[in-house]
C-alpha cells in the first residue's frame, strides 16, 4: 500500500509544506500566520488539494515550528521561577567571566529569564560525592506558598551536583508538582550534567517555553484530529523527531527545529549521490526570509554540539550545529549614523513583508532589492499565487538610495546584496575556516526561498566550485522532515580519569541512559543505540566526543580522542585523559521518500533583463526557465534564471548548471559563457 507522509515547516516569513504521495513530491508554500497552527493547516489543505487528497488519507506528519526560539528572542515566554540552592540565586546573573565585547567597555549581558525576586533559596547541600543534606519537605510546601504569591507560570529547578545526586532536587520537583498547577522543570531531567551556569540556564530555558510549547501543540494535536490527520511528531534541535507528548514535557529541545529539518534534508537529498562525490563534506546553506542557517554535513551526518547560544543564553542540549545571521529575504537594509548601508537584523517578516509583495510594508528588503536586480519577474508567483509590485520595490530603493547617497534605485539593490552577501559569506567562514576546514573542499548546499538565489554569489566569494540546489529546495525543511529518523539522547556527567575508570561503574550508567533513551523510542525493538562520551585532556575546559564501542573499552576510546583531537586542533597531546560525560542516542530509522522527476517538456518561459555585480549596472539579456520542466541531464549555462514556485535559483555569467536525475541541480564554476553573453541554451 502507498503511504502518504506531510512535513511542515514554520518559517518567519512562510509556512513550506512538502506531501510525499506515491513517489511523487507535492509541495505548497503559505505565509505564517499567528497562531502559526492557523497556517499550518492552511498549508496542509493546500497541498492535499494539489495532490487530489483528503488530509484524513495522510498516514504520518512531521512538524517544525519556530515556537521556542520566538519565545526566546522576543522574550514573550512564562513567568517562570527557579529554585536553586541556597547561596546560588544569582547564578544565572553571574554566568561566565567572558564578555559579549571583549573590547567594549559598555557591553551588556542580556537579562537572565528569571528575575531576582523570583529566585528562591532552599537549604539542602549536595556534593560531586551525594547529598551531605537532605532536603526538608515542609520548606518546599513553604517555597510553593512564595511561588504562588508571585504567580509564577513555570518553576526550574537546579540545585548543585544534581546531575551527580539527584535526590534532592527529585523530592524538591515531587512536591512543588503536587503543591502547583504549574510546569515544573528539574535539572536532572533537563541535562544531568555538571557546570552550574550552563545546566541552570538550559532548565531556566526549558521552563521558560514549555507552557507556550504545550499549548501550541496541544492546540495543533486537536487540530489535527478534528481534520482526520495523525498527530504531529515534532523536530528537535537534535534533527530527530519525537512524539508531541515527549516535546511539551521536554520543551527545550525544540530550539532550532525548522534549522535542523532543513540540515536533515540537505543530507537526505545530497549524500551518497552524484551530487556529493568528491568532496570532503557540504555546507548547508538555508535563507529564508528571516534569517540564513549555516551548518556541516560531513561522513553524511548532520555535525552536532552541545555547546549553543541563543540569544546570548547558553543551551547545552544535543542539536544540529547551526549558525544563525538575521539575513533574509525579508531583511530590512537601512543606514547606519555613519552613512554605512547595512542589512539586518531586523526583518518585515510575514506581515507586512517587503514592499514588493503590497502587503502593507514601506522599508527596503533583500526581496526588494532582488526584484529591482531582475532575479525576481514581475510574473514570477512566490507560493504559487502571489503575485509582485515591482515599482513599488524600485521606489522603496530609490529612497534608500537618496539616504546612503547613491546613485539611484540600480545601485542601491546591487548594495544591498553585496552587504547580505557579505553577511552570509562570513558566517559561511565561521564553520569552515575558524573551524580548520577548507571551504574550497566542500559543496555549498542551497535552499530555503531565497538560497539559490545568493547561493554562486556566496561560492565565487568563498572560491567552492561546486553549487547544489536540491528540486525541493524552496522547502528543504519540510522535506527533510519527510526523511528524519525518531531520535532520543540522554547524558550523565561523571567525571574520572580515563585510567582510573572502573568499566563496570560506566557501564552501570549507561545501562541507565540506555533504558531512558530506548524507553522513549515508538519502537524500541526497531531502535538503534549509540554510545559516546565526552573526553579531554586534564586541565582542558572544554570536552570532545568519541563514540564507544558496546562495552566500555578504556585503550579504543583513548585513541578515539586522540585522533578527534588532532582531526578538530590539528595535534594531540601526551597527557592523561578525562572522561567526562557519558551520552546514549537512540534512533528509530525513519521513511525514506522516493521522488520521482520527470521533465514537463519546453522548459524555457522567456528572457529579461538581469543586473549581476560582476557587470556593475550594465543589464544583461537572461533567459528565464520552468525549473520543474528541465529533464534529467538538462544543462543551463550562465546567466539565467530558473523559476520554481517556491524559490528562484540564479545561475550568474561562468557557471553551468546541469541537472541529475532526481531533479537536483548542481551548478558548476567556470563553465558558462561569458558575462556578455544574451542567450543561453539547455542542452538534453
Amino acid at each position: 500500500m502507498s503511504e502518504y507522509i506531510i512535513g511542515v515547516d514554520v518559517g518567519g516569513t512562510f509556512t513550506d509544506v512538502a506531501l510525499s504521495v506515491d513517489d511523487r513530491l507535492v509541495t505548497a508554500k503559505v505565509p505564517s500566520t499567528e497562531p502559526q497552527h492557523l497556517g499550518v493547516l492552511e498549508g496542509i489543505e493546500k497541498a492535499c488539494d494539489r495532490a487530489d487528497i483528503d488530509p484524513s488519507e495522510i498516514d504520518a506528519f512531521a512538524h517544525a515550528m519556530t515556537v521556542s526560539v520566538n519565545a526566546l528572542l522576543e522574550r514573550r515566554g512564562a513567568k517562570t521561577a527557579l529554585v536553586t540552592t541556597e547561596g546560588f540565586r544569582d547564578v544565572l546573573e553571574i554566568g561566565r567571566q567572558d564578555r559579549p565585547d571583549l573590547y567594549d567597555l559598555e557591553a551588556e549581558k542580556p537579562e537572565p529569564l528569571v528575575p531576582r525576586r523570583r529566585r528562591l533559596e532552599i537549604d539542602e547541600r549536595t556534593t560531586a560525592a551525594g547529598v551531605e543534606r537532605p532536603v526538608d519537605p515542609d520548606a518546599v510546601r513553604e517555597l510553593a506558598e512564595e511561588l504562588r504569591e508571585e504567580e509564577a507560570e513555570a518553576v526550574a529547578i537546579s540545585l548543585l551536583h544534581a546531575y551527580a545526586d539527584p535526590e534532592n532536587e527529585r523530592v524538591v520537583a515531587e512536591v512543588l508538582r503536587e503543591e502547583l498547577d504549574v510546569p515544573v522543570s528539574a535539572s536532572h531531567e533537563v541535562l544531568a550534567e555538571f557546570r552550574e551556569y550552563e545546566r541552570t540556564s538550559t532548565t531556566a530555558v526549558d521552563a521558560y517555553v514549555r507552557p507556550a510549547i504545550d499549548r501550541y501543540v496541544g492546540r495543533l494535536v486537536d487540530q489535527a484530529d478534528e481534520a482526520g490527520l495523525p498527530a504531529p511528531r515534532i523536530m528537535q534541535a537534535n534533527g530527530g523527531i519525537a512524539d508531541p507528548d515527549i516535546v511539551r514535557t521536554h520543551a527545550v529541545t525544540t530550539v532550532l527545529s525548522g534549522p535542523a529539518a532543513g540540515v536533515v534534508g540537505a543530507a537526505a537529498t545530497v549524500d551518497g549521490t552524484e551530487a556529493d562525490a568528491g568532496v570532503e563534506g557540504l555546507v548547508t546553506f538555508d535563507m529564508g526570509g528571516t534569517s540564513s542557517d549555516v551548518s556541516l554535513v560531513r561522513d553524511g551526518r548532520a555535525e552536532r554540539t552541545t555547546d549553543a547560544e541563543i540569544a546570548g543564553l547558553p543551551i547545552r542540549t544535543p542539536m544540529v550545529d547551526v549558525n544563525t545571521v538575521g539575513a533574509g529575504g525579508g531583511s530590512i537594509a537601512w543606514v547606519d549614523a555613519g552613512g554605512a548601508l547595512r542589512v539586518g537584523p531586523r526583518s518585515a517578516g510575514a506581515d507586512p513583508g517587503p514592499v514588493c509583495y503590497g502587503k502593507g510594508g514601506t522599508e527596503p528588503t533583500v526581496t526588494d532589492a532582488n526584484v529591482v536586480l531582475g532575479y525576481i519577474g514581475p510574473e514570477t508567483a512566490l507560493g504559487g499565487e502571489m503575485t509582485l509590485d515591482v515599482e513599488a520595490a524600485r521606489g522603496t530603493l530609490e529612497r534608500l538610495a537618496e539616504e546612503a547617497g547613491l546613485d539611484g534605485a540600480l545601485e542601491a539593490a546591487l548594495g544591498v546584496y553585496r552587504v547580505a552577501n557579505a553577511t552570509m559569506t562570513r558566517t559561511i567562514r565561521s564553520v569552515t575556516v575558524e573551524r580548520g576546514h577548507d571551504p574550497r573542499s566542500f559543496a555549498l548546499v542551497a535552499f530555503g526561498g531565497a538560497g539559490p538565489m545568493h547561493a554562486a554569489a556566496l561560492a565565487e566569494a568563498l572560491e567552492v566550485d561546486r553549487v547544489v540546489v536540491p528540486r525541493p529546495g524552496g522547502v528543504l525543511s519540510a522535506f527533510g522532515l519527510l526523511a528524519a529518523d525518531e531520535s532520543y539522547d540522554a547524558a550523565r556527567t561523571v567525571g574520572v580519569p580515563l585510567e582510573e575508570a572502573e568499566p563496570a561503574d560506566l557501564e552501570d550508567v549507561y545501562d541507565g541512559l540506555v533504558a531512558d533513551v530506548i524507553d522513549e523510542a515508538s519502537d524500541p525493538e526497531a531502535a538503534r543505540v549509540e554510545r559516546a562520551a565526552d573526553c579531554r585532556y586534564a586541565g582542558q575546559s572544554f570536552e570532545l566526543t568519541v563514540p564507544v564501542d558496546e562495552r566500555f573499552d578504556a585503550e579504543s576510546v583513548a585513541e578515539r580522542f586522540h585522533e578527534a583531537h588532532e582531526r578538530s586542533y590539528g595535534y594531540e597531546l601526551d597527557e592523561a585523559i578525562e572522561v567526562v560525560t557519558l551520552r546514549a542516542t537512540a534512533t528509530v530509522p525513519g521513511a525514506e521518500p522516493t521522488v520521482r522527476h520527470d521533465g514537463r517538456g519546453d522548459a524555457r518561459i522567456g528572457t529579461r533583463d538581469a543586473y549581476f555585480p560582476e557587470t556593475g549596472e550594465k543589464p544583461l539579456e537572461t533567459a528565464v526557465y520552468d525549473r520543474d520542466a528541465l529533464g534529467a541531464g538538462a544543462t543551463v549555462s550562465g546567466p539565467a534564471i530558473l523559476e520554481q514556485a517556491e524559490s528562484t535559483t540564479v545561475v550568474p555569467p561562468a557557471w553551468t548548471g546541469e541537472v541529475l536525475a532526481d531533479g537536483t541541480l548542481v551548478m558548476t564554476r567556470g563553465g558558462g559563457g561569458a558575462a556578455t553573453e544574451t542567450d543561453t541554451e539547455v542542452d538534453r
